[in-house]
Order: structure tokens, then C-alpha cells, then sequence
């Protein structure tokens, strides 16, 4: 680790302000083919684990369905320190693991999968319309974690990503691309983080 690398490292881990509990990172299906994309992401497990995070989401933006057989068997090969639960844009068991990693699941859809589910409980007679609350989607979604703070690398954009449970993360978007994002990279975003006011909507 070089000189500047161990400065930030001090800096995070001697810094008042808390290390996000959960971390999300937003990439794509693309940066999955680059050489060493998948050595990246150990790499990123390890120091979120390393710097705090109790959760770790990770969202692979996909624009042809085709690809997520092939990425899903070698995201489930990935050397994980901590249970991991992979999902597919077909997926609606829940995924609440440590690690959870979703393959073209767009928030839209797995939003509008929750409030079916809701409707389906209501036509039911199993569920009262006027007692309908928050914790009631929540439940129904594939992924409960509400991130601390989401990580896009490459653009300005976040595909689609968790559209319910983003809602008061704080987004470090960095022009690094995935196959070069490096430990320094991750911990400019936790310093940033570290940095913000946190709100929450109000």
C-alpha cells in the first residue's frame, strides 16, 4: 500500500464520523467481461468487511437477458467472506443474506411485484386497505437492505437501481470504471460519506 493509500486508511478508520453500515456498488454487465472484474469484486467484499459494512449489495445493470444464466454461475463461484444470495430478474424469493448480489432485477419491477403482492393479500380478505403501510411493500421486497451509500462507477447514472430502498442513500458516482476501481477508490467514497450531513429526506 503506498503512502497516499495509508493516509486514507488513517483518515477512515480515525475519522468521528461513522463507516457506512450497508454499501451497495452499481456495475454492469460489461464490466463483468473485463479481465480481473471478478478478482475486483473478492477484492471489494473484503474491504467492505474490512471498513465496517454489515451488508454488502452489489447491482449488475444487465441489457441482455440472455447473459444472466452465464453471470449468475460465475457470481455464485465468486469467493465470498460472508453467505451470499444471488437473484435473477425472475427471482422473488427473498434475499436476505449478508452479501446479496442482483443480476437485471430492476427496482421498477420488483417495486411493482411488491404492490401485486399487496393487492393479491387484499383481494384475499387477508389484508385491510386501510391499514396498509411502508413495512407492508418492505416485505414483499426481494431485497430489504436500504443502503447507507450506493457507489456507481463509470456514469452518472444508476439503472434502474432499488428504487424503494435507495430513497435516502447517499450516490458517490466515480469516473473510475470497475476494472480499475482499486481499495484507494473505495475509500475516497467511505471518506465522502464520512463527509456528508445525512438528512434523510427531511
Amino acid at each position: 500500500m503506498g503512502i497516499y493509500d495509508q493516509y486514507l486508511a488513517v483518515r477512515t478508520q480515525w475519522a468521528e464520523e461513522a463507516t457506512p453500515d450497508n454499501v451497495a456498488v452499481v456495475i454492469t454487465e460489461r464490466d463483468l467481461l473485463e479481465q480481473g472484474a471478478y478478482e475486483t469484486l473478492e477484492a471489494f467484499f473484503d474491504w467492505a468487511v474490512e471498513y465496517g459494512a454489515e451488508r454488502i449489495m452489489i447491482y449488475v445493470s444487465v441489457l441482455d437477458e440472455a447473459a444472466v444464466p452465464t453471470l449468475r454461475r460465475a457470481l455464485e463461484d465468486v469467493d465470498a467472506p460472508r453467505e451470499m444470495a444471488v437473484r435473477g430478474p425472475d427471482d422473488d424469493r427473498r434475499a436476505d443474506a449478508p452479501i446479496q448480489v442482483s443480476i437485471g432485477l430492476g427496482g421498477k419491477h420488483e417495486f411493482a411485484a411488491a404492490v401485486q403482492g399487496v393487492a393479491d393479500e387484499v383481494e384475499a380478505g387477508a389484508l385491510n386497505p386501510g391499514q396498509i403501510d411502508e413495512a407492508d411493500i418492505e416485505d414483499r421486497l426481494v431485497f430489504p437492505t436500504d443502503p447507507d451509500l450506493v457507489i456507481k462507477t463509470g456514469a452518472e447514472r444508476l439503472s434502474d437501481f432499488m428504487i424503494w430502498q435507495s430513497v435516502y442513500s447517499e450516490l458517490y458516482f466515480t469516473d473510475v470504471n470497475w476494472r480499475d476501481f482499486r481499495k484507494r477508490d473505495y475509500l475516497r467514497a467511505i471518506r465522502d460519506f464520512q463527509d456528508r450531513q445525512r438528512r434523510f429526506g427531511e
